[in-house]
């Protein structure tokens, strides 16, 4: 594991040494603001749970596409360079590789989520807001961050561009997100079934309005190892291919 931790240290201390990090995250909270205080607050008054649980939900976008962003340029960067041929050829599994670059975007994304936790603060300037809500909806942004960091490896796997690797991996989001409206379309079990699989909705909602679900977390989970096994499998495949 010793080798997993290096590449996780190297790829943490790349992001904070770089401007980019920093611009991605700014540019989303900044973002997150805006879309508080226009829509979140309103001119309509609101209970405080109801500001609270409109802040998870603009918060819910910007945090997968952070973990997006922050995850397409783990593999494509190393493909542009050259030194994924370095990195294939190291004493290190295909299974460790991915866990390394998966926790290497991971670890800013945890960095960005506390740092959108000053929207739901501000609540408690202007009500009352019990804390376990803030806890349940901060674990729904880390689990659907998780989520996406996976999404944006694996698009990052895929493609030598960190620009194409980022439009696919927004493509598998944006059509995972729609699947809750398919589902409407669709009438019986499959029409469950489709509605099970969207990323957000049923399994988000929960979290926005304070409640924590074992089903819900195990479902960010499922997604977040489905396509970190998928880029394992990518990787695999570019290693028989140096």
């Amino acid at each position: 594991m010793s080798a997993v931790w290096l590449i996780v240290m190297r790829e943490v201390r790349s992001y904070a040494s770089t401007w980019s990090g920093y611009l991605v995250g700014a540019s989303l909270l900044l973002l997150s603001g805006l879309l508080y205080n226009v829509y979140g607050i309103g001119d309509v008054p609101q209970y405080s749970r109801d500001v609270l649980r409109n802040a998870f939900y603009f918060l819910s976008g910007t945090t997968l596409v952070a973990g997006i962003l922050f995850a397409m340029r783990l593999i494509a960067e190393e493909r542009q360079t050259g030194s994924i041929k370095l990195l294939l050829s190291a004493p290190i599994s295909d299974s460790q590789l991915v866990l390394a670059k998966f926790l290497a975007g991971f670890v800013p994304l945890l960095a960005y989520v506390a740092a959108s936790m000053y929207i739901p603060l501000l609540v408690f300037f202007r009500g009352e807001v019990a804390f376990g809500h803030v806890a349940a909806g901060a674990l729904g942004l880390v689990l659907l961050g998780s989520a996406g960091v996976s999404i944006g490896l694996f698009g990052s796997c895929l493609f030598k561009s960190q620009l194409v690797a980022a439009m696919v991996s927004g493509v598998i989001a944006v059509v995972m997100i729609l699947l809750w409206q398919t589902s409407k379309i669709v009438d019986g079990p499959l029409g469950e079934a489709i509605s099970a699989l969207a990323l957000h909705d049923r399994h988000f909602f929960p979290f926005m309005e304070g409640t924590i679900s074992t089903a819900n977390v195990v479902y960010y989970l499922s997604v977040t190892l489905f396509f970190l096994a998928l880029s394992r499998n990518v990787m695999e495949a570019s290693r028989w291919r140096v």
